[in-house]
């Protein structure tokens, strides 16, 4: 075994959760060290769909656009609502409280967002900021900036084991090309290594519907042994049974991808959702686990999402993305409704039925068959062309994970903080509940990865 490596501080994973730390410990003159196990950096957080949600940021959106009044308190409560009422108050409304500072940290590191502040399932006001760059982008430039502050990154290095000194994590043991290293961490070691959706016995532990039967949208490491380390270190979990699945996943792949964005995206200008019948099934601005669970309960597989061209141009879908998807029969697309119906093997007459429903309920006509309120962003799908994106839920995020304090401190099974561990981003539980609200996850990662970072 090599000597041992000392440093300030040991991050374990470098998704957004990991790089904030990163940062922050940097910017604060700690000398720090980010052990990633896969090859490449950015773990989920590069496959984000770029969603962030906040209630207030530099860019001014609310006002600039007339919107409803928001404040972090508001934001708490969805959160908690959302979730069924179990989410951990305190951690819930650091995050709500922090977001904004977050998102204006994102924009510093050169990531850019639309210019558009978005209404999403579960969240009672537009509060969703999308990025207009990939999270593969916005990885690269937030990992950029980690790397001016100074923080160094290991890639291909798996950590196997903590070191405890005195009672105290301070470091652990990571492989990397078939040899074993120590690595000493002065401050603390934090864990930002993600959830472990991928690992389908891990999930069938907590929930054994979730077989290998249903898709994935996560990167290949998101695995969870780091979860099972801490445990075997005294580290409490919570929530582990709750696993969301995103109701807009490719059916053939179990990927997100532009198009599994927009469909979740869409529901707040007028996009609806109808089942193989036609029909519409659920209010399209529920939570992610209500839509799936309507999607899984009441259809055959897939739905379908349902807009036409005015929404597809607010959402950003271009000609060129339109034309690719069209020829993969990954989108499809008819002038009349009648067309796209017969596109996607449904009744016309009932699709027709569908959209003239929700028109007279966005003209303010009639009340929403599934009690969706009427906003200002709701458009009517009273003209061509018409497009549809097959769609079906996908096990998309792990609610449960490490229980921590508003610290960001790991707390074993007395309540108490392990000396020396700190954990960020979805390796933690306790603070979506049962579910997560959309937009909640990038947040949550750098408002912890900052706490985290500071090895309090």
């Amino acid at each position: 075994m090599e000597n041992k490596i000392s440093t300030d501080v040991i991050i374990i994973g470098s998704g957004l959760a990991g790089c904030a730390a990163a940062y922050r410990a940097a910017a604060a003159g700690k000398k720090v060290l980010v052990l990633e196990k896969m090859p490449y950096y950015g773990g989920n957080s590069a496959l984000a769909g770029g969603g962030y949600a906040a209630s207030d940021s530099s860019l001014k959106y609310r006002e600039k656009f007339g919107l409803e009044p928001d404040s972090w308190q508001l934001h708490a409560e969805d959160t908690f609502k959302a979730g069924g009422g179990i989410g951990d108050m305190a951690l819930i409304e650091t995050m709500a409280k922090g977001a904004p500072e977050g998102l204006n940290w994102l924009l510093s590191c050169g990531v850019t967002f639309t210019n558009a502040l978005n209404q999403i399932g579960g969240h009672s006001v537009h509060r969703a900021y999308m990025a207009d760059i990939t999270g593969r982008e916005i990885m690269d430039r937030v990992h950029a900036a980690c790397e001016r502050a100074g923080a160094a990154f290991r890639n291909n290095t798996r950590v196997t084991d903590f070191l405890l000194q005195d009672g105290r994590i301070a470091g652990v043991k990571a492989a990397a090309s078939g040899q074993e290293s120590c690595f000493a961490a002065k401050d603390g070691v934090i864990l930002a290594s993600g959830g472990f959706s991928r690992d389908t016995a891990l999930r069938q532990k907590y929930c054994p519907a979730l077989n290998e039967k249903y898709g994935c949208s996560n990167h290949k490491g998101a695995t969870g042994e780091l979860l099972t380390l801490a445990e075997s270190f005294g580290a409490d979990t919570v929530g582990m049974e709750y696993i969301q699945l995103y109701p807009c996943g490719d059916p053939k792949s179990g990927g997100i991808d532009t198009l599994g964005f927009h469909a979740y995206t869409g529901p707040g200008y007028g996009m609806i959702y109808v089942n193989q019948r036609g029909d519409r099934f659920v209010n399209e601005l529920l939570g992610r686990d209500a839509v799936s669970d309507a999607q899984v309960q009441t259809c055959e597989k897939p739905t379908f999402a349902i807009f036409n061209q005015e929404i597809a141009d607010i959402l950003g879908l271009t000609a060129d993305e339109t034309e690719r998807f069209t020829r993969g029969r990954r989108l499809y697309a008819a002038d009349t409704l009648e067309g796209l119906a017969e596109a996607i093997h449904v009744p016309a007459e009932a699709l027709c039925t569908a959209v003239a429903r929700h028109n007279a309920f966005v003209a303010g006509e009639q009340a929403d068959d599934f009690g969706k309120v009427r906003g200002t962003t709701l458009k009517a799908l009273d003209k061509g062309p018409y497009y549809a994106v097959p769609q079906w839920p996908t096990v998309h995020f792990t609610m449960g994970g490490l229980r921590i304090d508003t610290s960001a401190r790991v707390l074993d099974r007395r309540g108490q903080p392990i000396p020396g561990l700190y954990a960020a981003g979805e390796c933690c539980g306790g603070i979506h509940g049962k579910n997560r609200l959309g937009g909640n996850a990038l947040a949550e990662c750098v408002v912890f990865g900052f706490i985290a970072g500071e090895c309090r």
